[in-house]
């Protein structure tokens, strides 16, 4: 998560860097490289650039992979639990299984306390 706030911040700096046309590199005494020279020469498409692929970077370093399903709000697989998806198979053997439950469920008589 601290590296997706640190690229968003970046970002954000980035842009507004190349808005302004204020060469970062001067700062630190060295030469813009090419990319730098066209990004102010195309402050439009650099920024849309930056911009798209910064959240793509974002978002992979905030996705946690996680994969559930639920069947009627009850959770029947989970990927962080089992460590992997579900094959075809295994997800219909599942579902079946649960399917199977709740029938036998529904079936059983109720008791009143």
């Amino acid at each position: 998560r601290h590296i997706a706030s640190f690229l968003s911040i970046f970002k954000l700096v980035l842009i507004g860097l190349i808005i302004v046309g204020k060469d970062p590199f001067a700062f630190f005494g060295m030469q813009a490289p090419s990319i730098w020279q066209w990004g102010q020469e195309n402050k439009v498409y650099a920024c849309m650039m930056v911009f798209f692929l910064s959240n793509m970077i974002e978002n992979q370093c905030m996705s946690t992979g996680a994969f559930e399903i639920t069947l009627n709000d009850v959770p029947v697989w989970s990927k962080l639990e089992s460590g992997h998806l579900p094959s075809m198979q295994q997800l219909v053997q599942i579902l079946d299984n649960e399917m199977k439950l709740n029938v036998h469920m529904e079936s059983m008589p109720h008791h009143r306390s």
